[in-house]
């Protein structure tokens, strides 16, 4: 799920999706809806999908919160996981 700032502590949803079985999300928002500067954020449901496998997990969701600049229409925001642990970063 893809939030939006819109106030202090006020988060709108504004895309959501699920992974492909190559684990990519290829489409998160309408391309209509422009991505306007600001503070977002990326909540991952990892807890459901350790569930189904049928593995434990530590972090049942991880939440990564990112800042959008002008005139940057797309955004690659991979999510490296395992079971006890999770990197990520800004890919092109």
């Amino acid at each position: 799920m893809l939030e939006r700032n819109v106030a202090q502590n006020e988060w709108l949803v504004v895309g959501r999706g699920y992974t492909d079985a190559d684990g990519r999300l290829r489409t998160l928002m309408k391309p209509s809806d422009p991505l306007v500067p600001g503070a977002y954020r990326l909540v991952f449901d990892t807890g459901r999908y350790f569930d189904s496998i049928k593995v434990p997990a530590f972090y049942p969701v991880v939440v990564i919160t990112f800042s959008a600049a002008e005139r940057e229409a797309h955004y690659h925001v991979p999510l490296l996981l395992s079971p006890f642990g999770y990197t990520t970063y800004r890919g092109s």
